[in-house]
């Protein structure tokens, strides 16, 4: 009998072929508001860290004196018995004593949303975490009256990236904000203070309190100095791959995306700020084709947000084209949000380094 047909006979199995890459632009992601609300927790790459993790700058005594400050401010939410009761349909509480919230002051790369999700992990629940963009999505989502019904049970809010470009979105943030002071709510944000006026003091501590109008006798500035930590004695952004290796990286990685540049953005047109970071649901790293500076305002900010999700995620960035620190024009670089470009390169260039790493 031939071995084939033998009944005890093994037939042998082919081998089976890699999944092909994910297309960011095939995904069209629904986010309910539910999600929205649950996912208001710092991102992976801050999920466990501390403020005993956080590693200051030998030669910068503010970012000392910066965990010092937000440790006993972190002893004062625990030293509550309770959490603030929801603000429905009631006469606001009178706010608590003393300064209802800290605001982070300081460069890139300093270490500011380390330390606000440090605050986050430190305090009791319920709390919330989120970027500026994700609170104006949640409102939005919710509508005005249900987002302070929600967060109004919250002991500690912690915003990231609080941003002063936009007028209305400012005026709102802050509205919102005074509401869940009045009903006990604590605070902290972060912002970034431009290159060129690091050396004019508490500049943008001004323009942030000047910003949430009632709000700035509510808030202690906090100033924190120091070089980017992405970039202290590191190289500049590692030289573009060629089409060919992207693909490679692409084919030989479980769970990563595979994309032109140019499809990419256009896709995310068509796709809200608020779904990105679900877009990037179970991708462990992603790859792009063709790379290339760009010039449009409203195509640029999209990206912004996609490099903030997937830093957020620690995604690793396999990408041919120029380098991403020649991503955004020179032109855009001296404009109204330079503060976001620069913050988007460091990011993008962190990423670069870490798919260049040897696995």
């Amino acid at each position: 009998m031939p071995a084939a047909s033998h009944p005890d006979a093994i037939a042998a199995t082919p081998p089976t072929a890699p999944a092909a890459p994910i297309a960011l632009t095939d995904r069209r992601p629904v986010v309910p508001a539910e999600r929205l609300v649950a996912e208001m927790v710092p991102p992976p790459r801050f999920s466990d860290v501390s403020f005993g993790s956080y590693l200051p700058d030998t030669t910068q005594p503010s970012q000392y004196e910066a965990v010092r400050v937000l440790e006993e401010f972190a002893g004062t939410l625990n030293a509550g018995s309770a959490a603030p009761k929801r603000g429905w349909f009631r006469r606001s509480a009178p706010a608590p004593a003393g300064p209802a919230g800290v605001y982070l002051d300081g460069g890139y790369g300093v270490g500011k949303t380390h330390l606000l999700a440090s605050l986050w992990h430190a305090t009791p629940g319920p709390k919330a975490f989120g970027t500026f963009v994700e609170l104006t999505n949640l409102v939005g989502a919710l509508g005005f009256q249900q987002a302070v019904q929600t967060l109004s049970g919250h002991r500690l809010l912690c915003i990231d990236e609080f941003e002063l470009d936009d007028p209305g979105d400012t005026v709102l943030v802050s509205t919102l904000l005074g509401r869940l002071v009045d009903n006990g709510v604590k605070l902290c944000a972060t912002s970034n203070t431009l290159p060129e006026k690091l050396g004019e003091g508490r500049f943008a501590a001004a323009d942030f309190l000047r910003e949430i109008q009632g709000l700035s006798a509510h808030f202690r500035p906090l100033r924190i100095d120091g070089q980017d930590y992405r970039h202290r004695g590191l190289p500049d952004a590692p030289a573009p791959y060629t089409d060919e290796a992207v693909e490679a990286v692409a084919a030989r990685t479980p769970g990563a995306s595979l994309d032109d540049f140019d499809g990419l953005l256009a896709h995310l047109s068509a796709v809200h700020p608020s779904r990105y970071g679900a877009m990037l649901d179970d991708v462990t790293a992603v790859c792009l084709r063709g790379v290339h500076q760009v010039d449009d305002q409203s195509t640029a900010l999209r990206l912004v947000v996609l490099a903030d999700r997937m830093y957020d995620r620690e995604l690793p960035v396999t990408a041919s084209g120029v380098p991403f620190d020649q991503v955004f024009s020179e032109e855009m670089l001296r404009g109204g949000y330079r503060k976001k470009y620069l913050r988007a390169v460091s990011r993008l260039v962190a990423l670069a380094r870490d798919s260049s790493k040897p696995s």
